[in-house]
C-alpha cells in the first residue's frame, strides 16, 4: 500500500467510501460498510488495490493536463 493514498484516504471525511477502505485496511478486516452497503473484500492485498483505483480516479480530476507547443519554421538562411 502506497503511504500517500492511505494517508488521503485518512484525511477524507468520516463516512466516505475512502475513510472506509482506510480505516478497513489499517484495522486488518476486509469487510467494509458504507452507504448503507457492506463490501467484503477477498484480500486486505484487494481492498489496498481498490483504494488506490478510488484515489487515481478522484485525483486525474484535479490534475491539469500538460500542454507542448512545437514550431517549425522552413526558410532558408539568414
Amino acid at each position: 500500500m502506497d503511504p500517500a493514498v492511505l494517508a488521503w484516504a485518512l484525511a477524507q471525511p468520516a463516512g466516505s467510501r475512502a475513510a472506509a477502505l482506510a480505516a478497513a485496511y489499517t484495522g486488518g478486516t476486509t469487510r467494509v460498510s458504507f452507504e448503507g452497503r457492506t463490501v467484503e473484500y477477498r484480500s486486505l492485498d484487494e481492498l489496498g488495490r481498490a483504494l488506490a483505483v478510488l484515489h487515481g480516479a478522484e485525483n486525474s480530476a484535479a490534475r491539469r493536463p500538460s500542454v507542448t507547443l512545437a514550431s517549425f519554421a522552413r526558410g532558408g538562411g539568414a
